[in-house]
């Protein structure tokens, strides 16, 4: 009986003592997560890759005032994309003796080490665009010599720096508009994923902004005297200047007097939405085609059926009908928030009120009867 009792024990003991072991041993072997470092990254670690924005070198002083280092240029744009009203600074780092190679329609080609950066910002109140601002992100773009990386850094609450972030953020942001209403939103930093399939082109990385019609224009900032071409060329950072001839030059889509409403639609079009809807794009399978240059009506949307009829068509039959903006699928994916028909789909959260109006007089503005009037050039 004693027997017995002690070979019972044994069979309660042994089992639990046998599961303690595997426990231990496959506490073991199981690879631990490592805190606050993301396993695998989106991209690369390289050595143009830092941790912080100050660890570049480009502002001098204290980082928020954006003033530049040497071989940091400002730059703007004729007409920049739409980012929740987000207002932009770029400025372009070329190292000593590196240029940009100018093209007349095409993006400039830049030499290796080029870095393009862009600090989205909210001032106080868009009526005073000189008040005390509040920076999001700053994005880089940095030619390397396998190609253009892109890279985000948030900024922290105090200010101070900003640190690399390769999954995207959400944050809450206001200001005072400039119809004199406080709004709010929710901001949208990108993750690279996001980045990289605005950006591409084929099936390369490229800029968005740095054409010659979106540079040909004056900007205190880098030149009281020149325009920014002219500046470039003048301090020998453009190569292939025209000497002669006139230059491409973008209107300004909210300015009446810098272009005609067909020419300010088309360049709000280009910005907004040609990086992806045009043959080298990202969205090149829809057929559409906004580039500016693009004079094809048909392959810019009038009387253009959908590819892919859905959910984002809004059961609508045609993506521009001449006079008829409410039945345009274009101006239904830009008027709504629905992220699976909203366009753009990456880069805003709520509808650009003034861009979509623009968009509206546009349509209503173009006179072609029917489909069958339309000649390809």
């Amino acid at each position: 009986m004693g027997k017995l009792r002690i070979t019972l024990r044994l069979l309660v003991v042994l089992p639990l003592s046998i599961l303690m072991s595997r426990c231990v041993s496959n506490e073991k072997s199981v690879p631990q997560a490592k805190k606050g470092k993301l396993d695998t990254p989106l991209l690369t670690l390289t050595s143009n890759e830092k941790q912080k924005l100050s660890d570049y070198g480009f502002f001098k002083g204290k980082l928020a005032n954006l003033e530049p280092n040497d071989r940091v240029f400002p730059y703007t744009l004729n007409t920049p994309l739409f980012s929740n009203y987000a207002l932009k600074k770029r400025f372009i780092y070329l190292p000593n003796g590196k240029t940009m190679t100018y093209k007349s329609e095409d993006v400039f080609s830049f030499d290796e080490g080029t870095v393009l950066i862009k600090n989205f910002y909210y001032p106080e109140d868009l009526r005073e665009k000189t008040s005390s601002k509040n920076i999001i992100e700053t994005r880089l773009l940095i030619k390397e010599p396998k190609g253009w990386k892109a890279l985000n850094y948030v900024w922290d609450e105090n200010q101070e720096d900003a640190r690399i972030n390769y999954i995207g953020k959400q944050t809450r942001v206001s200001w005072i508009h400039s119809d004199g209403f406080k709004k709010t939103a929710v901001y949208n930093v990108p993750n690279n994923n996001q980045c990289k399939n605005c950006h591409l082109n084929g099936k390369e990385i490229t800029p968005i902004g740095p054409t010659a019609a979106q540079l040909n224009r004056k900007y205190v900032a880098l030149s009281e005297r020149l325009k920014q071409l002219e500046f470039f060329n003048e301090s020998n950072l453009l190569k292939d200047f025209p000497e002669h001839g006139q230059l491409p030059k973008f209107a300004q889509w909210d300015l009446a007097d810098s272009g005609n409403l067909e020419e300010r639609a088309k360049a709000y079009l280009d910005i907004n939405c040609a990086h992806c809807h045009q043959p080298q794009g990202s969205a090149k399978n829809s057929g559409l085609d906004l580039r500016f240059s693009q004079k094809d009506l048909r392959k810019r949307g009038v009387f253009k059926p959908p590819i892919a009829a859905g959910k984002g068509s809004g059961d609508l039959q045609y993506s521009i009908v001449p006079g008829q903006a409410e039945k345009s699928i274009l101006l239904y994916r830009m008027s709504n928030n629905d992220p699976g028909v909203m366009m753009p789909e990456v880069g805003r959260s709520m509808v650009h009120q003034e861009g979509v109006d623009l968009i509206a007089s546009y349509i209503e503005n173009l006179k072609v009867e029917s489909s069958s009037d339309i000649k390809n050039p």
